[in-house]
């Protein structure tokens, strides 16, 4: 009766591991947290209608809506979205209604997943140079963000 001899099998099992271990890449997640656009409610005071804010993200540019007519139209630049100029318009629509927290993004079928994510970050916060301020500070704009459909 002949015995296995699996020593050499283990040797090799555990240098094995060690450098699938050692190789293994790494990635860091982050999430934005989103919500589905809701239908406009009830407003609290029945003379004021409550203020909708759309980002519609085209193929060619960013409009900033308010629901019905188009507030501000940004074309693309060296075929990337300027998103400096969104933030920078945001943020001026901002300082006219300091209680809006909800901005609903609505893309066109095949954009990249990558440019909804960059427009994202831009419509939540932007960094901004104050008067009297060496560095830039972070502001932020809309920090929930609905997605949907462009129309």
């Amino acid at each position: 009766m002949v015995e296995l001899e699996i020593t050499t099998l283990l040797n090799v099992m555990v240098v094995l591991i060690a450098f699938l271990l050692l190789s293994a890449v790494f990635s860091k997640i982050a999430i934005h947290e989103m919500n589905l656009p809701t239908q406009a409610a009830t407003p609290a005071e029945p003379d004021k209608p409550p203020v909708i804010l759309e980002v519609i993200v085209r193929k060619n540019s960013l409009e900033i809506t308010d629901g019905k007519t188009i507030a501000a139209s940004i074309a693309k630049v060296n075929n990337k979205y300027d998103l400096q100029s969104l933030s920078e318009k945001l943020y001026r629509l901002k300082s006219s209604y300091r209680d809006k927290q909800d901005v609903t993004v609505l893309i066109e079928p095949d954009i990249e997943y990558e440019d909804l994510i960059h427009v994202m970050d831009a419509v939540k916060s932007t960094d901004v140079r104050l008067p009297g301020k060496k560095d830039p500070q972070r502001v932020i704009l809309f920090p929930q963000v609905s997605i949907g459909d462009a129309p």
